[in-house]
């Protein structure tokens, strides 16, 4: 991994947007700092497009995407997708009233139906309910009301789970066909095959009109930990927070630059110098 000055500056003017996790990138143990918080602006104004990337359920990503300034959040470690749209005047004449000037709302971009999504979680949540039952260190997160497609199990947000306990949880549940991924904070639980990478490409894709292969160079990529690691290796251009380092063993690819700093300060850090680079582009 190489520090944050040997950032090509040609690599930060080339970017179309950056993709950023939330646990531990973004935000401090789950607090959202002043300086994490300014540096989406930082980067939003120099053209760059914004999308946050998080195995954090659909119900923050709603809120997310009403008040941050960023295009899509991506939710459930790449199962859904979630986007702001201008409401049309069809739309809005229900009653008889017109939508407000610049009315918009938040849609939720999913393949599967409710009901099959609802029965997929009834079977995940009767899984996770028998593995904390059996391991009693951990416990079922405390988001889990406010998730879609997934079920996850706190292994290190309130709880301290032995990571052979861990181990041990995930082999059971790949034997009872479930897929699992792992964060700094939850071990997560379900039945889709996507992944923070092609949940990515896929909605790059179909709402920003980018060609797949040609989306990994134009967007750069930031996380700090092993459920992060698909896109790590997915896109050309990555960072890590300082404690990337901690998770190094977990990664097949490590990010190619890394902050000095961690967590939101380090994602500061990041947002300043693509932004400086960015800035200071020289007059063609």
């Amino acid at each position: 991994m190489k520090p944050l000055s040997l950032l090509p500056p040609d690599a930060a003017r080339a970017l179309a947007g950056v993709i950023f996790d939330l646990d531990d990138t973004v935000l401090d143990h789950g607090a959202l700092t002043e300086a994490a918080y300014a540096a989406l602006f930082r980067l939003r104004e120099t053209g760059l497009a914004l999308i946050a990337c998080t195995g954090r359920p659909a119900g923050w990503g709603e809120v997310l995407q009403r008040q941050w300034p960023i295009d899509a959040t991506i939710v459930e470690n790449g199962a859904l997708a979630l986007v702001r749209e201008e409401e049309s005047d069809a739309a809005g004449h229900r009653g008889g009233h017109a939508p407000r000037a610049g009315a918009s709302r938040v849609v939720t971009l999913d393949d599967l139906d409710r009901e099959a999504r609802r029965a997929r979680r009834a079977e995940l949540i009767g899984l996770a309910n028998d593995m904390v039952r059996r391991f009693p260190a951990a416990a079922l997160a405390d988001d889990n009301d406010l998730r879609v497609t997934d079920v996850t199990i706190d292994i290190g947000e309130h709880r301290h789970v032995p990571p052979e306990d861990v181990q041990k949880m995930r082999a059971e549940l790949r034997e009872r066909g479930v897929r699992t991924l792992l964060s700094s904070v939850h071990l997560h639980l379900t039945y889709d095959p996507s992944d923070k990478a092609t949940g990515i490409v896929r909605l790059l894709s179909a709402r920003f009109g980018e060609d797949p292969t040609r989306a990994r160079h134009r967007y750069a990529f930031v996380g700090d930990s092993g459920n992060d690691g698909v896109a790590f290796a997915a896109f050309v251009l990555t960072f890590g927070v300082a404690n990337v380092r901690a998770h190094l063993g977990k990664l097949s690819v490590p990010p190619q630059f890394v902050a000095s700093l961690p967590m939101g300060r380090g994602f500061a850090e990041i947002a300043q110098q693509i932004a400086e680079l960015r800035k200071n582009a020289p007059e063609p």
